[in-house]
């Protein structure tokens, strides 16, 4: 009777753990940020959370400030080492995100890109969104770190002929 109780348990224990390794990942999204991350990061776009990338991707933008996405956004030593280190220790390491997206944009990610295939290509055009990158665009608390469907929204000033193939 024990023997055969023992796969159930160790199913159980297997799906637990799968579960909270998935919560700890997710609940990286909404985590609190380090705040020279946010003073330094947020001063041009969202602070991204830093569970939206892999550690090698974080490490490698860490390494290139100076040419930052065409932007030099060079730190002081101190501030790379303490945001990097953050960073590093907060990474992705869920399956979603552990594949190194394309140029390490978040924009470019298989799970990024799977999430918003709804979403037709002109509209990360538009004068309202500007590009994929731009989250706070249709997520309104992009800034908090929270990207919940539910607080998604139809961009403010978005050329009115989306509307009817926005996704509800």
């Amino acid at each position: 009777m024990k023997h055969s109780s023992l796969p159930s348990f160790a199913l159980a224990a297997l799906l637990l753990t799968c579960g909270v390794a998935a919560q700890a990942d997710a609940g990286r999204a909404s985590m609190p940020l380090l705040p020279k991350y946010q003073q330094e990061c947020a001063a041009c776009h969202i602070a991204y959370p830093p569970g939206m990338l892999p550690a090698a991707s974080w490490r490698r933008l860490m390494g290139s400030l100076d040419k930052h996405y065409g932007t030099d956004a060079s730190l002081d030593e101190a501030g790379v080492r303490d945001i990097a280190n953050w960073l590093q220790a907060n990474a992705g390491t869920y399956k979603r995100v552990s594949e190194e997206p394309p140029q390490d944009r978040i924009s470019r990610s298989a799970w990024f890109v799977r999430k918003h295939r709804e979403v037709e290509p002109a509209i990360w055009q538009q004068a309202a969104v500007k590009s994929a990158a731009n989250c706070a665009a249709c997520h309104t608390r992009a800034d908090q770190g929270s990207f919940r469907e539910s607080e998604i929204t139809f961009p403010q000033g978005l050329d009115a002929r989306f509307r009817r193939t926005w996704p509800d």
